[in-house]
């Protein structure tokens, strides 16, 4: 049987009753580990609600990342048993096929990525879909999940927490570790929307994540002065067509891997808008960099990702400080960090809920 790690920290219960039965549901097929950051009288009353369903405790008290999820997952996969586990955010939704495919996968990968996608779809999940599908029409979407054999996680130390798109530092950790990645672009596991206000919120954090993409952060920070400059000059078709090339990228990744049976075809009419989105956000996330890094918690993250290179050089040279990595066989429970909740740079369904950046 599978263990299945889930780190997070709630300010509220809104969503209480439906995780609740999601994890009764779980709990027939894996091992939960809730690793709950919040605050007191929530835990407690989570304990009460999660009692026989899933082993619940804080995060390691010594762990001190400044990505709170990080210290969540760490202390869940100290605690784990089986070797394969999956590793998913409080709004991803598996059923049992996809949990079944993670395990077959995880026999032949030590890091499974499987994609998401959103259900219920209002305005803004639609939107936002249309970022994950032009991902996958270059290659594949940064998921909120991952599976994950734990022996290859603790023989590479675990990962760097100390940065702002933790999920893309897990995956580059482990390519430098010489782990194998899967990327089964037809494995779809669901995610529930977020509020409206909080895709607001995450909207320059999102584009902040790009500063460990430099080229994909170079071709969104050129896309405001191109369309000025079309206006400047009235080439209004250009505009057009760029918009229409948008759109068709987001089509052929709509269309990848049977993927019209979970993404909506009028996501891929969005392309254009969220293209528009991220190129401003990026003059506000380089803006930021420049700053110092992007507010967090009450402290300003400077790096979004280490580089492959930096990576694979740490790992190769048997020096990993500076990915600061931690003890993981020994499980400690002694309570939680005294630092501020973190908010992660995912779009995810609860304000204080751990998710993943894109």
């Amino acid at each position: 049987m599978m263990d299945y790690v889930l780190p997070l920290r709630w300010e509220d219960d809104a969503g209480l009753e439906e995780l609740t039965a999601y994890l009764r549901t779980l709990s027939r097929h894996v091992r939960i580990i809730v690793v709950d950051g919040s605050p007191s009288p929530l835990f407690e009353r989570h304990a009460v609600a999660w009692d026989g369903l899933a082993t619940h405790v804080r995060p390691a008290s010594e762990l001190r990342f400044a990505n709170g999820k990080v210290n969540g997952v760490t202390t869940g996969m100290r605690l784990a048993r089986a070797e394969h586990v999956v590793i998913a955010d409080d709004d991803v939704r598996y059923d049992q096929p996809a949990l079944a495919r993670v395990e077959a996968l995880l026999a032949d990968a030590d890091l499974v990525r499987p994609q998401n996608h959103f259900w219920p779809l209002p305005w803004h999940a639609r939107w936002d879909t249309a970022r994950s599908l032009l991902n996958r029409s270059l290659g594949a979407d940064y998921p909120g999940t991952f599976g994950v054999r734990r022996s290859f996680f603790i023989e590479m130390g675990g990962y760097d927490g100390d940065v702002l798109f933790e999920n893309l530092e897990l995956i580059r950790t482990v390519r430098a570790h010489g782990g194998r990645e899967l990327r089964p672009l037809d494995l779809y596991v669901r995610r529930l929307p977020p509020e409206a206000a909080r895709f607001w919120d995450q909207r320059v954090r999102q584009a902040y994540d790009d500063l460990a993409q430099p080229a994909r952060m170079a071709l969104f920070l050129s896309v405001l002065p191109a369309v000025g400059l079309c206006l400047a000059r009235r080439r209004h078709g250009l505009l057009g067509a760029g918009a229409a090339l948008a759109v068709g990228l987001a089509e052929a990744g709509r269309r990848r891997a049977g993927g019209r049976r979970v993404y909506p075809a009028t996501a891929a009419l969005f392309a254009p808008v969220w293209i528009l989105e991220r190129a401003t956000c990026s003059w506000l996330a380089l803006a930021a960099a420049l700053g110092g890094g992007v507010p967090y918690a009450g402290r300003r993250l400077r790096t979004a990702a280490h580089s492959p290179r930096s990576l694979r050089q740490a790992a190769g040279s048997g020096s990993l400080v500076a990915r600061k990595p931690v003890d993981l066989c020994e499980p400690s429970q002694n309570g939680l960090t005294e630092e501020r909740p973190h908010l992660h740079s995912a779009t995810v369904a609860r304000p204080g809920g751990m998710g993943t950046p894109s």
